[in-house]
């Protein structure tokens, strides 16, 4: 991990040599539910911490110490960071993404249970957490990329309007270029033969509004191409009426009887007739 282009290390640091930064007052159900996770599951999350000769200054992560220290743990996993006042607790440090907290989910499900994990998270299951339902459309090629991180979630879900060995092929394409983005993966599905498509319901599939961005596109076009004809013909119509003004303007302007009258009675209007005609024959 990095920070700043400085490398974060991540160690286990004896208990005894961690120092809380400062104390934090908390609601003592949260604390509770805090505790109970940490029994039951474990440290989930490393603790931030700054090193000041031989000890290790907390940054983030001192309600979790002192529930580990009642708990009477040795060492605690921590990231070690490299500057003491840029730290500005967790919106510094990468929350776990969907893909990782499944796999932290399955790893704790080979020693609890899960009614047990969804009691020490606050939550009634965590059954939509572990996303039982995608794996269960996914290859399992795609299952493995998917648990060891090199998938996210948002891009497994854009392969499951595939049939499983278009899966597989999309995977293999996806490794050639190291590309692992939704957004690739959405437009490889989008070349995929209808032969090779899985059978979606409910739900509109990705050719569907393939198909409504380009009616959409297409009716923005054709009201672009109304507008430029409305715009053009009252610019022709413009035009025209300019071209009449002129010519009438010059019929009076050189008439010496009209020019005698105008100069005499309308000497301003006989100015503006003139103007017209001048900036016509630049």
């Amino acid at each position: 991990m990095n920070t700043n282009g400085k490398p974060v290390h991540g160690m286990d640091i004896p208990i005894v040599k961690l120092v809380p930064r400062n104390e934090r007052k908390v609601n003592p159900k949260y604390r509770n539910r805090i505790e109970a996770s940490l029994r039951a599951v474990g440290l989930l999350e490393p603790l931030i911490v700054y090193r000041q000769d031989d000890v290790f200054e907390i940054l983030d992560g001192v309600l979790r110490y002192g529930i580990l220290l009642e708990m009477g743990v040795e060492s605690v996993p921590c990231l070690i960071w490299n500057q003491r006042e840029a730290f500005t607790g967790n919106r510094m440090v990468n929350h776990l993404s969907s893909s990782q907290e499944m796999r932290m989910l399955r790893k704790s499900l080979e020693e609890l249970d899960e009614k047990t994990i969804a009691n020490a998270l606050g939550m009634s299951g965590i059954g939509h957490r572990l996303n039982q339902g995608l794996m269960k459309k996914l290859a399992q090629a795609v299952q493995d990329a998917l648990e060891a991180g090199r998938l996210t979630v948002q891009c497994a879900k854009e392969l499951t309007h595939v049939k499983p060995e278009r899966q597989a092929e999309i995977l293999k394409l996806m490794d050639s270029c190291k590309d692992y983005s939704a957004t690739f993966a959405r437009g490889l599905v989008l070349k995929t033969p209808v032969s090779k498509r899985a059978k979606v319901t409910g739900n509109k599939t990705p050719w569907t509004r393939a198909d409504e961005r380009k009616t959409d596109l297409l009716k923005k076009l054709r009201e672009a191409e109304q507008q430029q004809d409305f715009y053009s013909g009252l610019y022709r119509q413009y035009t025209t009426n300019l071209l009449k003004l002129v010519i009438f303007a010059r019929s009076l302007v050189n008439n010496p009887r009209v020019r005698e009258h105008m100069q005499e009675h309308h000497a301003r209007e006989l100015a503006a007739f003139e103007q017209i005609i001048n900036s016509t024959e630049r």
